[in-house]
């Protein structure tokens, strides 16, 4: 079989293993000591910072989960040279170096992709709060730290108000708008495990309270639902997948259809609220234009850690009703 152009041969891995290893002592030395001050557990190391090492690495308290987004150049062999390397530079022991291979384009794929393997939690920190992680089971681990400043920004808000939180995933927004005061909360994901681990997570933070509750629903069957109950929350935080597949109604593609889905939280939203939208395709576009809305503001300079160096890693706004 050919070889595609520019493949990275053996020697050339070497070299980008090296490059890479220096990287992250350097990267390392910046930042640890910095967040452990802050108690947060887990950060980015290395962020494709350099275009030919198309990598990610991440520290985990100790654990590091290193990622490839997924090239034909490369092949299948360069991804274990970058975890040696990782492991080596920062002395990691092979049994807390994690590898995951991303496709850049996913299409209509999962995304929250289980491993064969179920993987063993433990719990990290994020400043005063706590979530359990998985490092082996699943594509994803448990918790997106790109996040971090946006459950404090959150947090902030969230006092007094009644929060819904749609593709909530392991639901550490919903625990952040806990410790914030919220009156209610919703916290709605259609995976029956990733609403077991929510809850989880709020036994962790020893979050109790009848009025925070948890739907395992699709989100736009939920609000349907919500609709029809005539309900009425002050603020939502949307996270919604870039590719899935909608409960009858075909794929769902974030580009195509956030305006939709954007009117459709309205109608749910209490007049002067606030909707906390979030996006996480690299190239997305927002049609905001024919929302009817009091404002937009794009939030993202604020939510994006410094440790984060692709600063497209997400995109956030806030929505004024």
């Amino acid at each position: 079989m050919k070889k595609p152009k520019n493949y990275v041969t053996d020697e050339k891995a070497e070299h980008h293993a090296e490059i890479l290893s220096n990287r992250l002592k350097n990267r390392y030395r910046h930042l640890a000591r910095r967040f452990r001050k802050a108690n947060i557990d887990v950060f980015r190391l290395y962020d494709r910072d350099i275009p030919e090492v198309r990598a990610v690495v991440d520290w985990y308290q100790g654990h590091l989960v290193v990622g490839e987004y997924i090239r034909l150049q490369t092949g299948p062999k360069w991804l274990a040279h970058m975890a040696r390397a990782a492991g080596d530079a920062l002395d990691i022991p092979p049994e807390k170096i994690f590898t995951k291979r991303r496709q850049t384009q996913i299409g209509t794929a999962p995304r929250y992709k289980s491993s064969k393997k179920k993987g063993k939690r433990f719990t990290v920190s994020e400043r005063d709060l706590k979530f359990w992680v998985n490092l082996d089971g699943f594509l994803d681990t448990g918790l997106f730290s790109d996040h971090r400043d946006t459950r404090v920004l959150i947090r902030k808000m969230a006092k007094g108000q009644d929060v819904l939180n749609l593709y909530a995933y392991t639901g550490a927004f919903s625990c952040a708008a806990a410790l914030g005061g919220a009156k209610s909360i919703v916290t709605v994901d259609r995976s029956a495990t990733y609403i077991q681990w929510a809850k989880d997570n709020f036994k962790l933070n020893k979050i109790k309270n009848p009025a925070y509750t948890f739907a395992q629903s699709d989100t736009e069957k939920y609000i349907e639902l919500m609709q029809r109950k005539r309900c009425n929350f002050t603020l939502a935080f949307v996270d919604p997948p870039s590719f899935s597949n909608r409960l009858g109604k075909g794929s769902f593609d974030i580009n195509r259809h956030h305006p939709e889905l954007l009117e459709k939280v309205f109608t749910v939203m209490a007049k002067g609220s606030t909707v906390i939208f979030s996006a996480n395709h690299q190239r997305f576009d927002p049609r905001f234009e024919k929302l009817k809305v009091k404002r937009i503001k794009e939030l993202t300079p604020k939510t994006i850690p410094e440790d984060y160096r692709n600063k497209l890693v997400h995109r956030c706004w806030q929505i004024d009703l």
